[in-house]
């Protein structure tokens, strides 16, 4: 558990010995955190909110996708607060009539079989190449943008997600440094590989090594919203490190703008 995450829970007790005056005393209990994650607001006056790990990976999928196919930040915004508004980031395999997965989209109309719209890299994949469509999509609000892609019969609902999908896209995009963490996570042998879950969604598989400021962070907070799932419990980049036991980025254990991580042992 990581020491920073973990919480105390205080117990007061009464003893009495003999019939003499009660002798109290106080025992302190740590108190297991839920694994999460947490993004921070932009700005100073920006607050942090909350993600689950399942949360935090889809997005990391959403934004990691966009930047794949060289969308723009408002771009992986707008995605991000569709997201959030359709499916709370949920890859969810129901929903109104025969809609599914993370932007509910319907196989009825088009976006692709039951099983190409619950996977989130086809989903967002989707997403992106309908907003392409968009005439002056670039302008648009958030609000306005994934309305003309979706099409819903909530047309202002994606507006109240603004600022935590800006938020997203800005951590998940690496522009602002450790903009991500996740705490109290249960590393073990991974579920998937790294090298082709980086492939089917940044375009390569080879994610380690120099990069640009932007990416490393893009791609160091990519390895961090999918450790459980990858099994990572380091990652290094730019003289920053995150590790699962901390669940905090801290500074020191890494090489300026070269990316490195662990991986727990075990074949994906």
């Amino acid at each position: 558990m990581s020491a920073a995450r973990r919480a105390l829970l205080t117990v007061a007790a009464a003893v009495v010995v003999g019939g003499a005056a009660a002798v109290w005393f106080v025992v302190h209990q740590p108190v297991s955190q839920p694994p999460g994650c947490t993004v921070a607001g932009i700005g100073s006056s920006g607050s942090t909110f909350a993600l689950t790990p399942d949360q935090a990976g889809n997005a990391a999928t959403i934004a990691a996708v966009g930047q794949q196919l060289g969308m723009p930040d408002h771009a992986v915004t707008i995605a991000l607060a569709t997201a959030l508004q359709e499916s709370g980031l949920a890859n969810l395999t129901s929903g109104d009539r025969d809609s599914a997965g993370l932007f509910q989209q319907r196989p009825s109309q088009g976006w692709g079989t039951h099983a190409q719209v619950t996977d989130p890299v086809h989903a967002s994949t989707a997403f992106y190449d309908h907003l392409r469509t968009v005439p002056g999509w670039q302008q648009l609000s958030v609000t306005d943008a994934a309305q003309r892609v979706q099409h819903s019969g909530a047309p202002d609902a994606y507006a109240q997600w603004e600022s935590e999908a800006r938020a997203a896209a800005v951590a998940l995009t690496g522009q602002t440094p450790g903009a991500l963490t996740c705490h109290d996570l249960a590393i073990t042998a991974p579920s998937a590989s790294i090298a082709t879950t980086a492939a089917a969604e940044w375009g390569t598989g080879t994610i380690s090594g120099a990069h640009t400021v932007a990416r490393g962070w893009a791609l160091s907070l990519w390895l961090v919203a999918h450790a459980q799932r990858l099994g990572v419990d380091r990652v290094g980049f730019a003289g920053w490190t995150w590790t699962a036991a901390s669940g905090a980025w801290s500074q020191g254990g890494s090489v300026a703008d070269t990316l490195s991580f662990h991986q727990m042992s075990g074949t994906a």
